[in-house]
């Protein structure tokens, strides 16, 4: 599958996940990042999209570590949380 198809149906599977709150948690980290990413770091996402949505939320938000397999440049761009709309 070539890459603009692939980041189609990662950007789905980001944005429906079953509650709002994933979805603007894990959404809104693909919108704001996907864009730049190269093939592994797509990999990474996939793989993180494979877990939990209660997991990935409490890894993102800090109240429960990250699995040693996920840490690097990308997990710490999701914990950031920079990209989440807040209404105001």
């Amino acid at each position: 599958m070539d890459r603009a198809h692939r980041l189609r149906r990662l950007g789905f599977r980001a944005w429906h996940r079953g509650t709002k709150e994933a979805d603007l948690l894990i959404g809104g980290y693909f919108d704001a990042a996907s864009a730049a990413w190269n093939d592994a770091e797509i990999d990474w996402f996939e793989r993180l999209l494979e877990e939990e949505d209660v997991e990935i939320m409490a890894w993102a938000i800090g109240t429960a570590p990250w699995p040693a397999h996920y840490l690097g440049p990308q997990q710490q761009a999701m914990a950031r949380l920079d990209y989440i709309p807040i209404a105001k």
